[in-house]
């Protein structure tokens, strides 16, 4: 009887399941695509899931069949013994290929288009390219993001137009990584020796449904701290991505702090931080240089180490206890504990590094 109570949960468990899988937001979920690669991709999905289900439906409707109709009616009845049928032979032989066929060309067709990455190789007279390339560097446990045609670089939110080609070179730092935009497109590694390169587009209509927020993260197990190593991504029209490229390409030296309080925060980080943290988004240092994320922007983000709400009661959690949000990360330890009063000072100026009005 307990026995028979267990499985008695197995369909009440398999319900809540199914009905969990349909639960999701637009800005996170493979299965509402947001881009033409996401779009591809989820049609393959159903291609593939419908020849699947077609073939269990077969399967199980001939098994039915077979049971009902040929069991043994009689004690001592023999069932007529057929040994070998050549039509039915070809028959489970070739149905087999075909779907196979079915399955294979569009999936072979999909793969050389969506690795058709040319365009972000030409470059005009000038050095520049069309294409929009986007170096993405993955460390642990934080995203980088380089635009080395407009020279800028930034860190933790990913800023890309819509209705276009972003073109993206991947690489990881220290260990492999996983670069994944779920509702844009399936996930490519990023290595430490070899580099990776893709393209996604975000389209506009579900960018904007989406609030121009989309989610990202790393998709390989890379450490204690995988399942927090996120990032988030905006995807702006042309005009407004081309106003943000600008805002950041103004930005020559750190924003200067206005409060008394966040001046106070600028000398704690110069003495502190910026041994690790840039505040000007000039990709001029070395990547090497680059330990930390890149916080020109930080005032304008949405998250906090990419997954606590951006507020200042958050950021003074992260910087006094990082281990406690993201266990294993650098930053664990690396600076002392600092007092109360020299925490909402460092807030305060790091709320304060806004390039946008």
């Amino acid at each position: 009887m307990k026995r028979l109570a267990k499985w008695r949960l197995f369909p009440l468990l398999s319900a809540v399941a199914l009905i969990l899988s349909g639960c999701g937001e637009p800005y996170l979920s493979a299965l509402r695509p947001a881009g033409e690669v996401a779009e591809r991709q989820y049609w393959l999905m159903k291609l593939s899931t419908g020849i699947m289900v077609v073939v269990i439906l077969v399967v199980t409707i001939i098994f039915l069949i077979v049971l009902f109709k040929f069991r043994r009616k009689h004690d001592g009845e023999i069932p007529k013994q057929v040994e070998g049928n050549h039509t039915m032979e070809i028959i489970w032989t070739v149905i087999p290929i075909v779907l196979l066929l079915i399955l294979a060309v569009p999936t072979v067709a999909e793969t050389f288009h969506l690795a058709d990455v040319k365009p972000m190789d030409k470059k005009n007279k000038d050095g520049t390219r069309d294409a929009l390339v986007v170096n993405v560097r993955a460390s642990l446990y934080w995203w980088e993001f380089e635009y080395p045609d407009q020279k800028i670089v930034t860190s933790q939110e990913l800023v890309v137009p819509t209705d276009e080609k972003v073109y993206f070179n991947l690489k990881g730092s220290d260990v492999k990584h996983s670069f994944w935009i779920p509702a844009a497109g399936g996930k490519m590694d990023t290595n430490t020796d070899t580099l990776n390169k893709m393209w996604l587009v975000f389209d506009s209509k579900k960018a904007e449904e989406a609030g121009d927020l989309f989610y990202g993260k790393c998709a390989e197990l890379c450490g204690p701290s995988h399942a927090f190593m996120d990032f988030k991504v905006k995807a702006l029209p042309r005009a407004e991505f081309d106003k943000w490229v600008a805002s950041m390409q103004d930005v020559k030296e750190p924003v200067k702090a206005e409060t008394a309080d966040a001046q106070a925060g600028q000398e704690i980080f110069n003495k502190s931080c910026i041994g690790c943290h840039a505040v000007t988004p000039a990709n001029t240092t070395p990547e090497a240089a680059r330990k930390g994320p890149n916080l020109t922007n930080f005032g304008d983000r949405t998250r906090v180490a990419g997954i606590l709400e951006h507020d200042e009661e958050n950021l003074k959690n992260w910087i006094k206890d990082p281990e406690k949000y993201k266990p294993g990360n650098l930053m664990s330890g690396a600076y002392g504990e600092l007092e109360p009063e020299q925490l909402d000072q460092l807030a305060a100026y790091l709320m304060g590094l806004k390039v946008q009005d």
